[in-house]
């Protein structure tokens, strides 16, 4: 039968659409297209102003950073290695993460917590006790070892330590630095200033009750930083210091900086923190209705530390659990610190 040529031109048109439309649906359902679709913006779809996003890879650093801060990108850093995880008895992070349990608004926080381990081992038990985890490789250096106060390996580790946190401000994030001698017995972010016009507060070995002192010796393993260009200046250029510095750790070279007038210099605002609330073995607090943190300072091995760090907490679960909390309280002696030199 024949057929008119109207109805070859229907037949032709038909044939075209057909196949057009099975182009598109080869086009959607491969996989190129379809991340490209799926990484179009999904709202105001009709600006052409909208561009494509496209997928960035994220470093393991970024990936644990992003997982353990909050939404304002604010997380706790704390360091560890295998002196600080291994151990006949309860070893300091056992301690550190006990501080947390009996603490009062503490337990919430270790959702925020990053561990940085330092060697294999406390990277296996950070991932066994299902925290967040990151593992900081240092080529050619064992940090697995216990490392006493000024030996050349501490000073490495502390230095170590302060480049990486100088990358983390980098990317953005603030955060609380701790040491794990250090006891969460409050909520600490309830006694910083957070209305954004202090970019560093640092705890202090003693306290001359000025929080804006310069005069107030500092100490390294409790601080608030937040992430700007004056802060990330300010580790730049004391990481900068530390092949200038023979024989001095971290901590006394921002101290050196400090007095220098460095801080003064990149128009840093730093607050001292008081040592009633921010306590440690060398300048107590002698209220416990108020201590927030206890810090094993002025102590040199970490046994001494796990013993009288033990005396804190016993003395701690002593005071709540007492029915008359306003009765007078006095801390334990700490007795094995105080040998340990």
């Amino acid at each position: 039968m024949g057929y008119s040529k109207s109805s070859i031109g229907k037949l032709a048109m038909v044939s075209l659409l057909f196949l057009g439309v099975a182009f598109v649906i080869i086009l959607i359902w491969s996989p190129s297209f379809s991340n490209v679709l799926h990484s179009f913006p999904l709202h105001n779809s009709c600006s052409l102003s909208n561009k494509i996003t496209l997928n960035v890879s994220k470093d393991d650093l970024e990936t644990a950073l992003e997982e353990a801060s909050a939404e304002n990108k604010t997380l706790i850093i704390a360091v560890v290695n295998k002196a600080y995880v291994e151990g006949e008895g309860r070893t300091m992070l056992d301690l550190f993460m006990e501080s947390f349990w009996l603490g009062e608004g503490t337990r919430p926080l270790i959702d925020h917590l990053l561990l940085v381990a330092v060697d294999q081992i406390a990277f296996d038990r950070c991932k066994f006790l299902r925290l967040h985890c990151y593992k900081l490789v240092t080529e050619g250096v064992d940090f697995g070892g216990e490392k006493f106060f000024m030996s050349d390996d501490f000073l490495k580790m502390m230095w170590r330590r302060t480049l990486f946190l100088a990358d983390v401000l980098k990317r953005g994030y603030s955060f609380i630095f701790t040491d794990t001698d250090v006891m969460w017995l409050r909520n600490p972010f309830l006694r910083l200033s957070n209305d954004n016009s202090s970019d560093l507060q640092i705890s202090c070995d003693k306290f001359n009750g000025n929080q804006w002192s310069e005069a107030n010796p500092i100490n390294t393993g409790f601080y608030y930083v937040r992430s700007n260009n004056k802060t990330i200046a300010l580790f730049d250029a004391w990481y900068a210091m530390k092949n200038r510095s023979q024989g001095m750790n971290d901590q006394g070279v921002l101290e050196r900086m400090k007095r220098r007038g460095e801080f003064r210099r990149l128009g840093l605002r730093v607050r001292y923190m008081d040592t009633v609330y921010f306590s440690g073995f060398c300048r107590e607090s002698r209220d416990i209705r108020a201590v927030t943190t206890v810090h094993a300072n002025c102590c040199r091995s970490i046994n001494a530390k796990l013993a009288d760090l033990t005396v804190v907490l016993r003395d701690w679960r002593k005071f709540m659990s007492s029915s008359n909390q306003t009765l007078n309280f006095h801390w334990s002696t700490h007795m094995a610190c105080r040998r340990s030199w």
